[in-house]
Protein backbone atom coordinates (compact mmCIF):
# COMPACT_ATOMS: atom_id res chain seq x y z
CA UNK A 1 0.00 0.00 0.00
CA UNK A 2 2.44 2.29 0.60
CA UNK A 3 4.24 1.65 -2.60
CA UNK A 4 1.42 2.81 -4.35
CA UNK A 5 1.05 6.05 -2.41
CA UNK A 6 4.18 6.74 -3.61
CA UNK A 7 3.81 5.91 -6.73
CA UNK A 8 0.21 8.19 -6.84
CA UNK A 9 2.86 10.58 -5.35
CA UNK A 10 5.62 10.75 -7.86
CA UNK A 11 3.27 10.36 -11.25
CA UNK A 12 1.30 13.63 -9.53
CA UNK A 13 4.92 15.62 -9.11
CA UNK A 14 6.00 14.33 -12.68
CA UNK A 15 2.40 15.82 -14.44
CA UNK A 16 2.04 18.77 -12.80
CA UNK A 17 5.64 19.92 -13.00
CA UNK A 18 5.59 21.68 -16.08
CA UNK A 19 2.68 23.80 -15.19
CA UNK A 20 5.26 24.33 -11.94
CA UNK A 21 8.14 25.33 -14.38
CA UNK A 22 5.91 27.90 -16.21
CA UNK A 23 5.85 31.59 -14.51
CA UNK A 24 2.83 34.03 -15.55
CA UNK A 25 3.74 37.74 -15.66
CA UNK A 26 1.39 40.33 -16.38
CA UNK A 27 2.59 44.13 -16.95
CA UNK A 28 0.28 46.91 -17.29
CA UNK A 29 -0.27 50.90 -17.76
CA UNK A 30 -3.01 52.16 -15.41
CA UNK A 31 -2.70 55.44 -16.42
CA UNK A 32 -5.17 57.04 -19.13
CA UNK A 33 -4.43 60.90 -19.00
CA UNK A 34 -1.53 63.03 -19.10
CA UNK A 35 0.18 62.15 -22.50
CA UNK A 36 -0.57 62.36 -26.30
CA UNK A 37 1.64 59.13 -27.36
CA UNK A 38 2.91 56.14 -26.14
CA UNK A 39 5.94 55.07 -26.56
CA UNK A 40 6.50 51.37 -26.77
CA UNK A 41 9.65 49.37 -26.43
CA UNK A 42 9.51 45.64 -26.27
CA UNK A 43 12.76 44.24 -26.23
CA UNK A 44 12.39 39.97 -25.94
CA UNK A 45 15.20 37.64 -27.02
CA UNK A 46 13.07 34.32 -27.02
CA UNK A 47 9.27 32.94 -27.79
CA UNK A 48 6.58 33.81 -29.54
CA UNK A 49 5.02 37.01 -29.64
CA UNK A 50 1.43 38.19 -30.50
CA UNK A 51 0.83 41.91 -30.75
CA UNK A 52 -2.85 43.28 -31.60
CA UNK A 53 -5.68 45.63 -30.35
CA UNK A 54 -7.08 45.01 -27.08
CA UNK A 55 -10.13 46.42 -25.93
CA UNK A 56 -10.22 48.61 -22.96
CA UNK A 57 -8.50 52.10 -22.71
CA UNK A 58 -5.55 50.58 -20.92
CA UNK A 59 -2.61 51.95 -23.30
CA UNK A 60 -0.76 48.85 -22.76
CA UNK A 61 -1.13 45.17 -21.36
CA UNK A 62 1.33 42.72 -21.73
CA UNK A 63 1.06 38.86 -20.69
CA UNK A 64 3.87 36.60 -20.58
CA UNK A 65 3.80 32.62 -20.12
CA UNK A 66 7.85 31.79 -19.05
CA UNK A 67 9.66 28.60 -19.36
CA UNK A 68 12.97 27.68 -18.43
CA UNK A 69 13.28 30.93 -16.66
CA UNK A 70 16.74 32.73 -15.89
CA UNK A 71 15.90 36.18 -15.26
CA UNK A 72 12.42 37.54 -15.23
CA UNK A 73 11.66 40.49 -17.20
CA UNK A 74 12.11 44.16 -16.21
CA UNK A 75 8.97 46.45 -16.97
CA UNK A 76 9.23 50.40 -16.58
CA UNK A 77 6.93 53.56 -17.45
CA UNK A 78 6.83 56.90 -16.94
CA UNK A 79 5.21 60.00 -18.08
CA UNK A 80 7.10 63.15 -19.67
CA UNK A 81 6.69 65.92 -21.98
CA UNK A 82 3.32 64.25 -22.73
CA UNK A 83 5.20 61.35 -24.02
CA UNK A 84 3.95 57.83 -22.11
CA UNK A 85 7.34 55.66 -22.60
CA UNK A 86 7.02 51.90 -21.22
CA UNK A 87 9.91 49.27 -21.85
CA UNK A 88 9.87 45.97 -21.66
CA UNK A 89 13.52 43.78 -21.72
CA UNK A 90 13.77 40.09 -21.26
CA UNK A 91 17.55 40.00 -21.81
CA UNK A 92 19.41 36.32 -22.52
CA UNK A 93 21.75 35.40 -20.24
CA UNK A 94 22.00 31.55 -21.06
CA UNK A 95 24.60 32.79 -23.83
CA UNK A 96 23.11 30.73 -26.33
CA UNK A 97 25.83 30.15 -29.31
CA UNK A 98 24.84 30.90 -33.20
CA UNK A 99 24.99 27.17 -33.60
CA UNK A 100 21.97 26.94 -31.28
CA UNK A 101 20.06 30.06 -32.97
CA UNK A 102 20.83 28.61 -36.29
CA UNK A 103 19.35 25.14 -34.78
CA UNK A 104 16.01 26.85 -33.70
CA UNK A 105 15.87 28.28 -37.17
CA UNK A 106 16.55 25.14 -39.03
CA UNK A 107 14.95 22.37 -36.88
CA UNK A 108 12.15 23.96 -35.32
CA UNK A 109 8.59 22.66 -35.86
CA UNK A 110 5.56 24.98 -36.11
CA UNK A 111 4.70 23.63 -32.45
CA UNK A 112 7.73 24.87 -31.53
CA UNK A 113 6.92 27.29 -28.55
CA UNK A 114 10.61 28.83 -27.89
CA UNK A 115 10.17 28.51 -23.95
CA UNK A 116 8.18 31.54 -23.81
CA UNK A 117 4.91 33.30 -25.08
CA UNK A 118 4.47 37.07 -25.01
CA UNK A 119 0.91 38.86 -25.66
CA UNK A 120 1.07 42.69 -26.02
CA UNK A 121 -2.26 44.51 -26.45
CA UNK A 122 -2.63 47.86 -27.43
CA UNK A 123 -5.96 49.74 -27.62
CA UNK A 124 -7.44 51.88 -30.09
CA UNK A 125 -7.75 55.07 -27.99
CA UNK A 126 -4.22 55.74 -27.90
CA UNK A 127 -1.55 57.11 -30.39
CA UNK A 128 1.84 54.57 -30.39
CA UNK A 129 5.70 54.96 -31.72
CA UNK A 130 6.49 51.44 -31.70
CA UNK A 131 10.09 49.86 -31.05
CA UNK A 132 9.98 45.86 -31.31
CA UNK A 133 12.89 43.66 -31.17
CA UNK A 134 12.40 39.84 -31.11
CA UNK A 135 15.31 37.47 -30.96
CA UNK A 136 15.17 33.87 -31.69
CA UNK A 137 10.80 32.62 -32.60
CA UNK A 138 8.16 34.45 -33.57
CA UNK A 139 6.24 37.17 -33.93
CA UNK A 140 2.66 37.91 -35.12
CA UNK A 141 1.29 41.66 -35.71
CA UNK A 142 -2.23 42.33 -36.50
CA UNK A 143 -2.21 46.40 -36.23
CA UNK A 144 -5.90 46.37 -37.16
CA UNK A 145 -7.39 49.24 -35.32
CA UNK A 146 -4.04 50.11 -33.87
CA UNK A 147 -3.24 54.59 -34.50
CA UNK A 148 0.42 53.83 -34.78
CA UNK A 149 2.59 56.77 -36.30
CA UNK A 150 6.37 55.26 -36.23
CA UNK A 151 7.11 51.47 -36.26
CA UNK A 152 10.23 50.14 -35.73
CA UNK A 153 10.43 46.15 -35.94
CA UNK A 154 13.85 44.24 -35.41
CA UNK A 155 14.59 40.29 -35.23
CA UNK A 156 17.92 38.39 -34.77
CA UNK A 157 16.13 35.45 -36.00
CA UNK A 158 12.74 35.48 -35.14
CA UNK A 159 10.20 34.55 -38.35
CA UNK A 160 7.49 38.18 -38.77
CA UNK A 161 4.16 38.23 -39.86
CA UNK A 162 2.61 41.37 -40.24
CA UNK A 163 -1.37 42.14 -40.72
CA UNK A 164 -3.94 44.03 -40.97
CA UNK A 165 -6.26 41.83 -40.80
CA UNK A 166 -9.44 43.42 -40.59
CA UNK A 167 -8.71 45.84 -43.92
CA UNK A 168 -9.26 49.34 -42.14
CA UNK A 169 -6.62 51.75 -43.06
CA UNK A 170 -4.15 53.12 -39.95
CA UNK A 171 -6.58 56.36 -38.83
CA UNK A 172 -3.33 58.18 -38.53
CA UNK A 173 -0.75 58.57 -41.46
CA UNK A 174 2.33 56.86 -39.94
CA UNK A 175 5.51 58.82 -41.23
CA UNK A 176 7.71 55.11 -40.96
CA UNK A 177 7.86 51.42 -40.80
CA UNK A 178 10.72 49.54 -40.44
CA UNK A 179 11.45 46.05 -40.22
CA UNK A 180 15.03 44.75 -40.37
CA UNK A 181 15.48 40.85 -40.05
CA UNK A 182 19.25 39.48 -39.98
CA UNK A 183 17.75 35.40 -40.91
CA UNK A 184 14.18 34.65 -41.10
CA UNK A 185 11.12 35.28 -42.96
CA UNK A 186 8.59 38.50 -43.05
CA UNK A 187 4.94 38.07 -44.47
CA UNK A 188 3.79 41.74 -44.93
CA UNK A 189 -0.24 41.35 -45.51
CA UNK A 190 -2.22 43.98 -46.54
CA UNK A 191 0.52 46.58 -46.24
CA UNK A 192 -1.28 49.39 -48.12
CA UNK A 193 -3.64 49.61 -44.96
CA UNK A 194 -0.51 50.95 -42.50
CA UNK A 195 -1.43 54.45 -43.97
CA UNK A 196 2.55 55.13 -44.35
CA UNK A 197 4.55 57.16 -46.78
CA UNK A 198 8.01 55.51 -46.21
CA UNK A 199 8.55 51.82 -45.94
CA UNK A 200 11.88 49.96 -45.31
CA UNK A 201 12.30 46.16 -45.54
CA UNK A 202 15.54 44.78 -45.02
CA UNK A 203 16.47 40.82 -44.74
CA UNK A 204 20.13 39.64 -44.70
CA UNK A 205 19.07 35.85 -45.40
CA UNK A 206 15.38 34.72 -45.83
CA UNK A 207 12.44 35.45 -47.54
CA UNK A 208 9.49 38.22 -47.89
CA UNK A 209 6.83 37.90 -48.86
CA UNK A 210 5.06 41.52 -49.42
CA UNK A 211 1.38 42.32 -50.59
CA UNK A 212 -1.18 45.34 -51.64
CA UNK A 213 -4.55 44.98 -51.36
CA UNK A 214 -6.40 47.88 -51.96
CA UNK A 215 -5.66 51.36 -53.01
CA UNK A 216 -3.08 53.75 -51.47
CA UNK A 217 -4.46 57.03 -50.58
CA UNK A 218 -0.92 59.07 -50.23
CA UNK A 219 2.20 58.68 -51.77
CA UNK A 220 4.21 55.49 -50.52
CA UNK A 221 8.22 55.16 -51.03
CA UNK A 222 8.76 51.48 -50.46
CA UNK A 223 12.53 49.94 -50.21
CA UNK A 224 12.94 46.15 -50.06
CA UNK A 225 17.20 45.02 -49.75
CA UNK A 226 17.57 41.13 -49.25
CA UNK A 227 20.95 39.82 -49.36
CA UNK A 228 20.11 36.14 -49.89
CA UNK A 229 16.57 34.68 -50.37
CA UNK A 230 13.54 35.35 -52.40
CA UNK A 231 10.76 37.89 -52.49
CA UNK A 232 7.42 37.51 -53.23
CA UNK A 233 5.56 40.73 -54.23
CA UNK A 234 2.39 41.21 -55.16
CA UNK A 235 1.26 44.59 -56.60
CA UNK A 236 -1.35 46.46 -55.77
CA UNK A 237 -4.35 47.03 -58.95
CA UNK A 238 -3.44 48.50 -62.17
CA UNK A 239 -5.29 51.04 -61.09
CA UNK A 240 -2.58 52.52 -58.41
CA UNK A 241 0.21 54.57 -59.98
CA UNK A 242 3.16 52.77 -59.22
CA UNK A 243 6.88 52.44 -60.17
CA UNK A 244 8.84 49.39 -59.76
CA UNK A 245 12.74 49.47 -59.86
CA UNK A 246 14.68 46.21 -59.55
CA UNK A 247 18.28 46.33 -58.31
CA UNK A 248 19.69 42.65 -58.97
CA UNK A 249 22.32 40.64 -60.18
CA UNK A 250 22.90 37.55 -62.22
CA UNK A 251 22.58 35.48 -59.70
CA UNK A 252 19.13 36.90 -58.72
CA UNK A 253 16.06 34.96 -60.97
CA UNK A 254 12.97 37.21 -62.10
CA UNK A 255 9.65 36.39 -62.68
CA UNK A 256 7.52 39.84 -63.94
CA UNK A 257 3.62 39.81 -64.90
CA UNK A 258 3.54 40.48 -68.69
CA UNK A 259 0.96 43.50 -67.79
CA UNK A 260 3.45 45.70 -66.85
CA UNK A 261 5.19 48.94 -68.95
CA UNK A 262 8.46 48.05 -69.24
CA UNK A 263 10.34 52.04 -68.98
CA UNK A 264 14.07 51.00 -69.18
CA UNK A 265 16.64 50.30 -66.52
CA UNK A 266 14.62 47.42 -65.00
CA UNK A 267 12.38 50.06 -63.68
CA UNK A 268 8.50 49.06 -64.61
CA UNK A 269 5.16 50.97 -64.24
CA UNK A 270 1.34 50.61 -63.94
CA UNK A 271 -1.09 51.56 -66.78
CA UNK A 272 -2.32 54.48 -64.33
CA UNK A 273 1.33 55.46 -63.92
CA UNK A 274 2.33 59.03 -64.17
CA UNK A 275 5.19 60.24 -62.63
CA UNK A 276 3.72 63.37 -60.35
CA UNK A 277 0.18 61.47 -59.07
CA UNK A 278 -0.06 62.40 -55.54
CA UNK A 279 -0.72 58.39 -54.51
CA UNK A 280 2.17 57.01 -56.45
CA UNK A 281 3.80 54.05 -55.31
CA UNK A 282 7.44 54.18 -56.02
CA UNK A 283 8.99 50.63 -55.21
CA UNK A 284 12.90 49.59 -54.93
CA UNK A 285 13.52 46.05 -54.70
CA UNK A 286 17.14 45.39 -54.42
CA UNK A 287 18.42 41.75 -54.31
CA UNK A 288 21.67 40.43 -54.36
CA UNK A 289 21.00 36.33 -54.52
CA UNK A 290 17.73 34.24 -54.73
CA UNK A 291 14.81 34.97 -56.78
CA UNK A 292 12.05 37.53 -57.35
CA UNK A 293 8.36 36.79 -58.61
CA UNK A 294 5.73 39.30 -59.13
CA UNK A 295 2.68 39.13 -58.98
Amino acid sequence: MLRVLCLLLCLSFWSESPLIAQISKEFTVEERHGYNLVHVDFNVYKGITDVKRKHGDRPIYIQSHLSKVNILPSFSHEIKDGVLRAQLHHRNVESETLGKSLSYKLFSSDNEDFDHKWDLGLSSNHLYDLNLYFGIGKANLDFSNIPVSNCTIRSASADIKLDYSKRIANSVTMDTMVVAINMGNLDAYNINYANAENMFFEINYGTLNLSFSEGVIHDLKVSAVIGAGKVNLTLPDQNQPYRLKIKSTPMCRTSLPAYLKDIGDKTYVSKAYKADAPDLVDMVIDISVGSLVVK
